[in-house]
């Protein structure tokens, strides 16, 4: 499998305060790997460094051999939309919104036509099992329901990479090992990569590699 991401020497301070320090990692092209990690322990911070939602202090971040660290917000940005697929343990759906208009809200940017934007969605919930609920608002969907529609808007753009915070933290047992088991299933059937953010060891346990950190650093390189 080939590099698809990579940090170098990655750190964040936030004032006084170092939250990542100089870690070093890397995701291969259609692996599964989690970050694992008490509360505090700096895996969000470094999970935001690597889809480039936050500068870092130092280092790099290498996504197919481009360093994203240096890159200004504008360049960023298009850089995240077309490369990145981002999910949270709240879901982050709008809520006047139906699963369609959500799955199809992020390609606003893009320019992309309403009729294009209609199609991709509608199957981007096929892919992940809500085709029949298409119309409904998140207010009417279950939480693993909306948690499957936060993935389809995840991989509206095709994404190379899909970053996981706590993506089952929301969820009974049951409906998050269904999560995890479509993760699976797209990474077999899209390609897709899945970086894992957890603090849940049965979540860690079905990544293919765990990554464990300990006050801002890597303890098991």
């Amino acid at each position: 499998m080939s590099e698809l991401l990579s940090a170098a020497s990655l750190r964040k301070s936030f004032g006084s305060v170092t939250a990542v320090r100089d870690i070093n990692l890397h995701i291969s092209t259609g692996e599964i790997v989690a970050i694992m990690g008490r509360s505090g322990s700096g895996k969000s911070t470094a999970m935001h460094l690597l889809a480039g939602l936050e500068q870092p202090s130092g280092g790099h971040v290498f996504y197919q051999g481009q360093d994203i660290a240096g890159l200004n917000e504008d360049t960023l940005a298009l850089w995240r939309r077309e490369n990145i697929g981002l999910i949270f343990q709240a879901f982050h759906l709008i809520p006047t919104l139906s699963a369609l208009e959500n799955v199809a809200f992020p390609l606003y940017p893009n320019g992309v036509s309403a009729a294009e934007r209609r199609h991709r969605a509608a199957a981007r919930l096929e892919m992940v099992g809500l085709a029949d609920r298409a119309t409904h608002r998140p207010s009417r969907l279950s939480g693993g329901e909306q948690q499957r529609v936060a993935i389809a808007r995840a991989l509206v753009n095709d994404p190379g990479l899909i970053l996981a915070d706590e993506p089952t933290g929301n969820l009974d047992s049951e409906t998050g090992s269904d999560i995890l088991a479509l993760f699976h299933r797209l990474r077999e059937e899209a390609g897709v990569s899945f970086l894992i953010v957890t603090h849940d060891n049965e979540v860690a346990a079905t990544a293919d590699r765990v990554i464990r950190m300990k006050d801002g650093e890597i303890i098991n390189a």
